[in-house]
C-alpha cells in the first residue's frame, strides 16, 4: 500500500483524507472583471493585490479563484515578482515566437497576418505562457506559496482589455 508522508508522520493513503480539513457552509460564487490598458505592446504586471481585493469583497473564505484574461493575446500566470524575471520571460518568448515570424524579417510572416492583423506572435506567446490560473482561497485570501504572485502578461496591448476573476467557495459568517 502507498503511503503519504506529511511532516514526520507517515500514513497509508487510504487514511490520508482523515488528516484533511472539511469546510462546510453556504456556497456562493462571485464574479468581477478587472480592466487593464498597458502602456506598452508587451508588458507584465503583477495583479495579486487586485485579485486579493476581489476575494475580500466576495465574502468567500474557502474555495478557489479563477483568473482569466478574456483576450487571446494575453496570459495570466503564477511566478516570482522579480522584474529581472519579467525581462527574461519576455526575451525568451520573443526568441521562441518573434514578432515578424519564426525566421524574423528575412523569412515568411505568420499566416495570421494575412487577415490584416499583425499579432501572430501574440497568439503564440499566449500559448507558451498559458491562459489562466486557478488558485486556492483559504481564510478569505489567496493561499500562495512563499514567492508566488499572480501576473498578467500582455502581448498586444495599448488598448482596453478585461480580466475575469471568479471566486467560488464557502461564504464566511
Amino acid at each position: 500500500m502507498k503511503r503519504v508522508t506529511i511532516g514526520k508522520y507517515s500514513q497509508p493513503i487510504s487514511n490520508a483524507h482523515a488528516m484533511g480539513e472539511l469546510i462546510t457552509g453556504n456556497y456562493a460564487t462571485y464574479k468581477e472583471e478587472l480592466w487593464i490598458n498597458t502602456s506598452k505592446r508587451y508588458e507584465i504586471q503583477c495583479i495579486t493585490r487586485e485579485v486579493e481585493r476581489v476575494i475580500r469583497e466576495s465574502g468567500i473564505i474557502d474555495g478557489m479563484v479563477l483568473v482569466n484574461p478574456m483576450h487571446i493575446t494575453a496570459s495570466v500566470y503564477v511566478n516570482d515578482l522579480e522584474y529581472g524575471l519579467h525581462h527574461d520571460i519576455m526575451k525568451w518568448l520573443e526568441k521562441v515566437a518573434p514578432f515578424y515570424g519564426v525566421d524574423g524579417k528575412v523569412g515568411e510572416e505568420y499566416h495570421h497576418h494575412r487577415t490584416g492583423e499583425d499579432n501572430g506572435d501574440a497568439h503564440l506567446k499566449r500559448q507558451l505562457l498559458g491562459q489562466q490560473v486557478t488558485m486556492a482561497v483559504k481564510n478569505g485570501s489567496l493561499d500562495l506559496g512563499t514567492w508566488e504572485q499572480i501576473h498578467y502578461a500582455e502581448f498586444d496591448g495599448q488598448r482596453d482589455k478585461r480580466i475575469l476573476v471568479k471566486v467560488m467557495g464557502i461564504l464566511g459568517d
